[in-house]
């Protein structure tokens, strides 16, 4: 019996899409195309692996068994053949996580894989709990997690998966320098002080769902642990519209340190505040990662900042 890699990739994608045609828009191919790489797998299994119903592709038992063992085929080939060629490799190299993450890393990411000139990267923004699923279906290569998403799910965790600590991400209450709690601070200042009783009186930004969880929170999405009673007046899950609101000085809100710091903003210190941070961690699987990412990983551990 014969296979080819090619044709399993082709599966891989059918299996994953609903129709052949979403299959050949992901895979750059004709939905004929598709078809025919199907049908050649069939013929060189000898079992068909889909049951089909209009023009839907069901996966039948044959096509679940072989979809379990087809992401590690293709991983191992892709190993190999990056691994042989070395730097020289054309890496296609897969980040998974949630939105507010790969932001966060996309530069430290793009330095990592400077080595590799022949490489792309693609982020693709995610969910965390989606992104793990999408390493342990090998749609990635690596996925952007908080150590809480880890912590989740306990004992569910692949044996071979390695986690790589990216340092952590503190959330801290933002202004905009037009802000009336910015009123004669110094142009050079990064942060302002002020007491809770002051701040509450002011309209708040905040998204309704977990940024990185995607989970509905309400008042609580943000992370905001101080007392009950501020006002929310603008909502939105777009952290760019969000710190649209603070720039403006319409608005302040609970935001990232980095996303703070690359916009100028100016950081509220509220005495005796509860400080809110993420530990982040590259998570991978260990056995069937290339060299490549390996190499990624230590040099993500080694430019990290706690």
């Amino acid at each position: 019996m014969t296979m080819s890699l090619s044709d399993l990739r082709v599966f891989c994608s059918a299996a994953r899409q609903p129709t052949l045609g979403a299959a050949a828009l992901e895979l750059h191919l004709t939905p004929s195309a598709v078809s025919k790489a199907l049908r050649r797998l069939e013929g060189d299994m000898g079992v068909s692996q889909f049951d089909r119903s209009g023009k839907q592709l069901l996966l039948n038992d044959n096509g679940r068994l072989l979809l379990a063992r087809a992401h590690t085929l293709l991983a191992l080939a892709e190993q190999a053949q990056l691994d042989v060629m070395g730097e020289r490799g054309a890496i296609d190299a897969r980040i998974a996580g949630p939105a507010l993450l790969l932001w966060r890393h996309a530069d430290t990411l793009a330095a990592a894989l400077d080595a590799y000139p022949q490489a792309s990267l693609r982020l693709q923004p995610q969910f965390e709990d989606a992104a793990l699923a999408a390493l342990a279906r090998g749609d990635c290569h690596a996925a952007l997690v908080t150590q809480e998403a880890i912590a989740q799910r306990g004992g569910d965790w692949p044996a071979a998966w390695q986690c790589t600590a990216l340092g952590s991400m503190r959330m801290l209450l933002a202004a905009g320098r037009s802000h009336v709690l910015a009123r004669g601070v110094p142009p050079a200042s990064v942060s302002v002080p002020c007491s809770m009783q002051g701040v509450l009186p002011h309209a708040f930004a905040s998204p309704t769902h977990s940024l990185l969880c995607g989970e509905e929170r309400g008042r609580h999405a943000d992370g905001w642990r101080g007392v009950a009673g501020r006002t929310i007046r603008y909502w939105s899950d777009d952290v760019q519209l969000l710190l649209g609101y603070v720039q403006s000085g319409r608005a302040l809100a609970y935001l990232p340190d980095f996303a703070v710091r690359a916009h100028d903003l100016l950081q509220v210190e509220l005495a005796g505040s509860v400080d809110c941070s993420e530990q982040v961690l590259l998570v991978w699987d260990g056995v069937l990662a290339g060299q490549w990412l390996h190499t990624v990983a230590e040099k993500l551990s080694m430019t990290s900042t706690i």
